[in-house]
């Protein structure tokens, strides 16, 4: 299926396309009452800078440097910036970003608040022989290994590195994802 059959069909279930396009139930889309569809509701379905807490920038900034080989595109006493494709990855002193979010509970060591929940940042790559060596590359420089790469039932090939400051980043290879030449990744259908 083309990318412009995927969006049309996808237009289409979301009620944003026109009168000609159908559900593949081959049903019509209908709103009730004048209500909003839900595309002409919703923001635009893009996240443009991740930020992550840290406690020692030249720690941190080792780890990003040395174990994927980023290169800042900006950094102060407080934060680096890099720029991913598409995104902007911050690294930031953990007390300068609970006080730029005025939730000071969120910082390093134990919260007196509801914890902020698991999350994992993934880093696909485009061949399964790559997962391991980016791993070992990564605790090489100071990231900690969260799980050895293995092949999981649902298929693809995958480990978990932390980050110094305990940030889960999922090293993986999934052969249902597209990869560009830019590093854009495109969930497969």
């Amino acid at each position: 299926m083309s990318k412009t059959d995927l969006t049309g069909r996808v237009r289409a279930f979301f009620g944003a396309s026109d009168e000609k396009s159908r559900r593949s139930s081959g049903h019509g889309h209908r709103r009730e009452g004048g209500r909003k569809s839900r595309a002409s509701r919703a923001s635009q379905q893009t996240v443009s800078v991740i930020t992550l807490g840290i406690d020692d920038l030249p720690r941190s900034k080792r780890f990003y440097g040395e174990g994927f080989g980023w290169v800042p595109v900006f950094e102060d006493a407080t934060i680096v910036f890099y720029q991913l494709n598409g995104l902007i990855l911050g690294t930031w002193l953990h007390d300068a970003l609970a006080a730029d979010m005025q939730r000071p509970a969120h910082g390093p060591g134990p919260s007196p608040g509801p914890s902020p929940g698991n999350a994992a940042l993934a880093h696909n790559v485009r061949t399964r022989d790559e997962v391991a060596p980016l791993i070992a590359r990564l605790v090489a420089a100071g990231g900690t290994l969260l799980r050895a790469a293995d092949a999981p039932a649902y298929g693809g090939f995958r480990g978990y590195v932390a980050d110094p400051d305990g940030h889960a980043w999922e090293i993986a290879h999934n052969p249902g994802f597209i990869i560009d030449e830019a590093g854009n990744v495109t969930f497969g259908v």
